[in-house]
């Protein structure tokens, strides 16, 4: 179960109970942080919370101060500081001294049982539709008369664009900066002038559940699919062979299909993650010229670069011009030494991960740029300044 997932499960239970919930986000994040903007946690009027802002130092305060923090009804910032020393009080309500040099921007709202939410609408369209989505929070405003604090603007999967701000026209210059969110895949923020001054406004992307295919059932597929499965990602194990393609040798897995070279693949690695690696010659070759032809994110060919190279050469070579070749890696994996089926599959989910994050997978003592790899922000008015 990934984050999304967790989140509304925890709302659900607390709406069958006829229980209200606060939701509180990191809407922004100075210096060091664990948790990026778009973090969530449910905090329920009975229960534990769930779901974390930061890693593990500010949960306990949020859960405790978040009931009285929204008595109102209103959306509330709190900010939470982790630098090494109390100085900075006059700016972070609360300082933690852990000399993380970061501080923490956090929204609290009401969610009222029974009624809509926005934020929550989103996540549901993004877990059922499978598509993702962006959301625009205005986190800052000089007049609260024109444009408050929790103002909404969404582009969803399935209904469109979605608005609860009153100043159309601010609406319509941050509508067309979400759909480049979205565009881009990553989280932004962004200065606008709206009716009653400057606003700043967090446009957050909301990823859709990454999604595992692996071809081949052998016993390595097993802990690949199980660190898939720890990172809440939908899976799906196939191999043509059904004494390995059986959903009992698979309990985790969402799919497990077994399908001959003849039958025609369903439609399940466009936007997907795909690892080849069946240790069978012929359904490799079938099944890597069929991500090929597809539109996956990543594709992963397990064995030798010269086995790899061999299968190439034995295809249509037009099939090195298709988009997908630029994401094939090959052998799959970081550069993380170990045979074992388990240190394989750990490089391999490093490796995705990299790809998916837009990185090399390197170490971060030899990274020269800030961790999350934030962008030096820009004029207002101007271009976004990406934070995702």
């Amino acid at each position: 179960m990934n984050d999304q997932s967790q989140l509304l499960a925890a709302l659900d239970a607390a709406q069958a109970q006829g229980q209200d919930a606060v939701i509180a986000t990191v809407i922004k994040v100075e210096g060091s942080a664990y948790r990026r903007p778009g973090a969530r946690m449910i905090i329920p009027q009975l229960g534990g919370a769930t779901g974390t802002v930061s890693g593990g130092c500010l949960e306990s305060d949020v859960s405790k101060k978040a009931w009285w923090l929204t008595e109102s009804g209103k959306p509330v910032i709190r900010t939470y500081s982790t630098g090494e020393d109390d100085d900075d009080l006059e700016e972070a309500e609360l300082s933690f001294g852990l000399g993380c040099n970061g501080t923490v921007h956090i929204l609290f709202e009401r969610v009222m049982a029974g009624q809509f939410s926005l934020p929550v609408q989103m996540l549901r369209q993004v877990q059922t539709s499978q598509q993702p989505a962006a959301l625009a929070t205005v986190i800052d405003t000089q007049n609260p008369r024109f444009t408050a604090i929790g103002e909404r603007l969404a582009l969803a999967p399935v209904d469109g664009l979605l608005s609860e701000m009153r100043d159309q026209g601010l609406a319509a210059s941050i509508a067309e900066d979400l759909q480049a969110v979205l565009t881009l895949g990553r989280s932004a923020s962004c200065l606008y002038e709206g009716l009653g001054g400057t606003v700043e406004v967090l446009l957050e992307f909301i990823p859709a559940p990454r999604r595992l295919v692996i071809f081949g059932a052998g016993h390595d597929a097993a802990p690949l699919l199980g660190m898939a499965r720890l990172q809440g990602w939908h899976t799906t194990v196939i191999d043509a062979r059904p004494q390995y393609a059986r959903a009992e040798r698979f309990p985790e897995a969402d799919q497990v299909l077994a399908m001959t070279l003849n039958q025609p693949l369903p439609d399940v690695l466009d936007g997907a993650a795909v690892v080849i690696m069946t240790h069978s010659y012929s359904q490799d070759r079938h099944w890597l010229e069929a991500a090929l032809n597809a539109q996956p994110v990543y594709i992963g060919q397990l064995g030798p670069r010269s086995r790899t190279e061999r299968l190439l050469d034995e295809m249509d070579h037009g099939l090195r011009e298709q988009p997908a070749f630029a994401g094939l890696h090959y052998p799959v994996g970081l550069d993380l030494g170990g045979d074992t089926p388990e240190s394989v599959a750990l490089s391999v989910l490093a490796e995705i991960n990299a790809v998916a994050n837009r990185r090399n997978g390197g170490m971060l003592k030899h990274r020269v740029a800030s961790i999350h790899g934030v962008e030096p922000a820009k004029t207002a008015g101007s271009a976004l300044r990406m934070i995702g």
